[in-house]
């Protein structure tokens, strides 16, 4: 894993991952025709929250939605937990805390489990019982807690590196 974080840390490929996780955020999931609110947009819902998003999706765009979420919304959580994990392990203070960037990892498989719920919903569309909805829920309202700690770890990182880098600078002059 130590490799990977390694890779996802270089400057290109730390550029590359922020424009796609941007492309994919601002571009590719608005242009989804869905017909509604994708159900990963929201931070919870109930069981007939679920099922009016579905309805209000029509069959093409729960077809949509079906294909989107195991492939478009498969390959995101790839491109963005590339990108903070590499920043992550990039910006990390000392060696010894490399595994921090193991908590994008984390957040990236919860959102995995989150599309495989979502995917099972479309396509069991109308027979989705509550449980899985609020197993699907679940797994959505994780996502978005974890979302913001790994995404201020990196801010704070990033910052804490360009401090650190200024300091750097300055000790440089002054010697």
């Amino acid at each position: 894993m130590k490799k990977w974080f390694e890779f996802a840390s270089q400057t290109r490929v730390l550029a590359a991952t922020f424009v796609l996780t941007l492309v994919f955020l601002f571009v590719v999931f608005p242009a989804l025709p869905v017909n509604g609110e994708l159900l990963d947009y929201k931070s919870s819902y109930t069981h007939d929250e679920a099922m009016a998003a579905m309805e209000e999706y029509g069959p093409e765009g729960r077809r949509v939605y079906a294909w989107a979420s195991p492939t478009l919304d498969t390959l995101f959580p790839i491109v963005y937990v590339s990108f903070f994990a590499g920043l992550i392990y990039r910006c990390r203070p000392t060696e010894r805390l490399w595994w921090l960037a193991f908590i994008p990892v984390a957040a990236g498989i919860v959102d995995l489990g989150e599309n495989i719920q979502i995917t099972a919903m479309l396509i069991q569309y109308p027979d989705v019982s509550p449980a899985q909805a609020a197993g699907a829920s679940l797994f959505t309202q994780i996502k978005g807690y974890n979302g913001p700690i790994y995404q201020i770890l990196a801010l704070l990182l990033l910052a804490l590196a360009g401090v650190r880098r200024l300091l750097a600078r300055r000790s440089d002059r002054t010697a």
